[in-house]
């Protein structure tokens, strides 16, 4: 008698454990792409307007040099002046820049399930990186990052729930030709991932050759204009206050080839931009703010981020520290600055100093990736994967990270406070009706996936149940993980009559016997 009772709870049991372990819809989970940011403040809004009337000052006063003729002449036609070598914004171009430009846009994936909309204060995390080593964590040392381990982290990132697109985050050093980089980057990219891809270019010719594959990819140029799913990651400026030359000719063609825009400024602290914070704070914005004009005046209203990435110096060494928590104060309020003005915006964080994921690199992404993702900002870049201060990428650091940005996502939710969460009925039902205890109440079985976010591969058990389980090692499951998603995920979105007919049309590299398990 006692067996028959127990059978059906068992049964009841195994059944609610598999409704609880299927894929939840959108509007069942936790936590989505685009939760809504800003509830973090680096700057009052006193220290905002100053800055903002600093950063006027510099744009109309101090000015950008090395510009190209065809920004010259856009500027000039704007209002701008032009004198001894040096580019000067009118405080009043500026403004009427920012109240007018494209905002509320989406940067598409090839599939409209990953397509971003970077309105408002709407979050999203990626990657972003050129570094030029892969951590191997077994051997505890650096190598030379290749093509294939581009294709391959855009194969990983394709699987993860919280990294919501992807950036170019390696140099291909196998590429040795300049225009062989630039192509098979983007090709390893977008055959590797669904999601939004980002990527760069060395020269403008590079650009053009690559948009007429993209046509190919999306089925014709209109298609590619109506859905551009890759942009362009441009250092157009070479802080302090200065055009990159060639970087400027590839943003123009980027603009006339309908491909939104990264707009970079990435000086650093104490070398490139002010030691003062507050300084590297007004320098970026000027810089970007200036791209931002420069862009408007060839195509009003084009897709355009703000992207203001100063970096910190160690000023005993000179060295980079992306892991600082000056970096992570830094550029929080850059974001806040691009919320200021409402543009969509794209700040750097998750930049570890630490050269392996250890307890170091865990701390140095934890806070600099939840002051930006609580900024304001709608992208952060590099929230993934890296290490040494972008001169490392780690796959193992995707898995593992894509945990971590799961949870600070959830802190960007926030609380839901009504009627119900504030759960009068509820702790009535318990206290006075009830078992005095929650466990099997209908709100903490109905709340128990809504509202919690379990980690993917993160351990929550007892040391009792983790020593029964032959004590597992983070770094070991997320090495477990990598394995079976490269052995298993062969996107397969560019189908083997098309890719054949890009391989006939352009020199790309990545091997087709790898992408695919056969």
């Amino acid at each position: 008698m006692t067996e028959k009772k127990k059978r059906p709870r068992r049964g009841a049991r195994q059944a609610k454990m598999a409704e609880r372990n299927a894929p939840l819809t959108a509007d069942q989970r936790p936590v989505n792409p685009g939760m809504v940011g800003g509830k973090f403040a680096a700057l009052s809004p006193e220290d905002i307007l100053k800055v903002n009337e600093a950063v006027m000052n510099v744009l109309e006063n101090i000015g950008l040099a090395q510009a190209i003729p065809s920004c010259v002449e856009a500027v000039k036609r704007g209002g701008g002046t032009y004198r001894d070598g040096r580019l000067f914004f009118p405080r009043s171009l500026v403004e009427d820049t920012i109240a007018n430009c494209g905002r509320n846009f989406s940067l598409y994936g090839q599939i409209p399930e990953h397509d971003i909309d970077v309105s408002g204060s709407k979050l999203y995390f990626g990657t972003a990186g050129a570094a030029v080593h892969i951590v191997d964590v077994e051997g505890r040392e650096y190598r030379d990052s290749s093509l294939q381990d581009l294709y391959d982290i855009a194969r990983i990132v394709d699987e993860m729930d919280h990294i919501h697109y992807f950036q170019r985050p390696v140099v291909a050093r196998d590429m040795v030709d300049p225009a062989d980089l630039d192509l098979n980057t983007l090709y390893a990219s977008i055959s590797g991932t669904t999601k939004h891809v980002g990527s760069s270019w060395v020269l403008p010719e590079h650009v053009d050759e690559s948009l007429k594959l993209l046509h190919q990819v999306a089925g014709s140029e209109a298609a590619w204009r109506a859905r551009p799913f890759v942009s362009m990651s441009c250092c157009f400026v070479v802080p302090p206050l200065r055009f990159a030359e060639d970087a400027c000719a590839c943003l123009e063609s980027a603009v006339h080839g309908g491909m939104p825009v990264l707009l970079l400024s990435a000086g650093q602290a104490g070398a490139t931009s002010p030691a003062a914070i507050a300084g590297s704070v007004v320098q970026s914005t000027a810089e970007v703010l200036a791209g931002l004009v420069y862009v408007n005046l060839l195509k009003p209203g084009h897709p355009a981020i703000f992207g203001t990435w100063p970096f910190v110096s160690d000023l005993r060494t000179g060295a980079m520290s992306g892991g600082s928590g000056e970096q992570a104060i830094l550029m929080a309020a850059v974001g806040q600055m691009g919320r200021f003005y409402n543009l969509p915006t794209g700040v750097a964080a998750g930049m570890a100093d630490a050269k392996l994921p250890d307890a170091q690199s865990g701390y140095e992404k934890g806070y600099t990736v939840t002051l930006a993702a609580h900024s304001g900002t709608n992208l952060v870049y590099e929230s993934a994967g890296m290490h040494a201060s972008l001169l490392g990428a780690c796959l193992e650091s995707y898995i593992i990270d894509n945990d971590m940005l799961g949870a600070i996502n959830r802190t960007v939710r926030g609380i839901d406070v009504n009627d119900e969460t504030l759960s009068l009925d509820t702790m009535r039902d318990v206290c006075i009706d009830g078992p005095l205890h929650y466990l099997g109440h209908q709100q903490t079985m109905s709340l128990m996936q809504k509202e919690y976010l379990y980690p993917d591969i993160g351990d929550r058990n007892s040391p009792k149940e983790w020593y029964e389980r032959k004590r597992p090692d983070l770094l070991k499951e997320a090495a477990k993980k990598v394995d079976a998603i490269l052995t298993g995920h062969f996107p397969a979105h560019i189908d083997e009559a098309l890719d054949a007919r890009l391989r006939a049309e352009f020199n790309i590299k990545l091997p087709r016997d790898v992408m695919s398990a056969s």
